[in-house]
């Protein structure tokens, strides 16, 4: 009996060291990332195969391979040779973690709300265009994130969502400025 107790044990603490050596292969490969392509030295979006690379970590490094690029159907056929500026830095060509960096000591345009720590699961901030028009930063192509951002303001959360209800449906909505008066700034005494 003690000899089984034993191998059981045995068997779920190597169960237990592949399955957290797969999840964090998965982790460490899922969401969409930016890169520079080999073939024409420009971004381009990209995402890893994380299914795949999780279940290829057991015992050796994972082996990389994109579902999909900005560049596809295009180039489909290419040898993915960008799969080597992923291994060099999964996590600094990962979209979340470069908006995470450039809303960093940022302020809202809107209201100069201090940016904190960024709630990437509720309260997502947007981005400010030239065109005034605020959009969450998930309407991006990865490919035009490094463009966008370089033109772009920061705005928090609430502000994004109040303006976007004023500007989807105006009905809803009453401005309680008065003339002259901007929100966030006292009219001259």
């Amino acid at each position: 009996m003690a000899i089984q107790t034993v191998v059981v044990v045995i068997a779920v603490v190597l169960g237990a060291i592949a399955v957290e050596r797969l999840a964090r292969a998965w982790w460490k490969y899922r969401g969409q990332r930016v890169i520079t392509c080999p073939e024409n030295q420009r971004p381009a979006g990209v995402v890893v195969d994380a299914r795949h690379a999780a279940a290829t970590a057991l015992g050796k490094a994972p082996e990389l391979r994109l579902s999909s690029c900005s560049r596809w159907p295009e180039r489909a056929g290419c040898g993915q040779a960008c799969l080597s500026q992923i291994e060099a830095s999964p996590e600094g060509c990962l979209v979340r973690n470069i908006l995470t960096k450039w809303y960093e000591g940022k302020v809202c345009a809107w209201c100069g709300q201090p940016f904190g720590e960024i709630d990437w699961a509720a309260r997502k901030p947007a981005l400010l265009g030239a065109d005034g028009v605020s959009v969450e930063w998930s309407e991006v192509p990865a490919d035009k994130l490094h463009d966008t951002l370089a033109a772009a303001s920061p705005v928090c959360f609430a502000c994004h969502m109040a303006n976007r209800l004023v500007r989807e449906h105006p009905e809803l909505a009453i401005d309680r400025a008065r003339p002259g008066e901007y929100p966030g700034r006292r009219a001259a005494s």
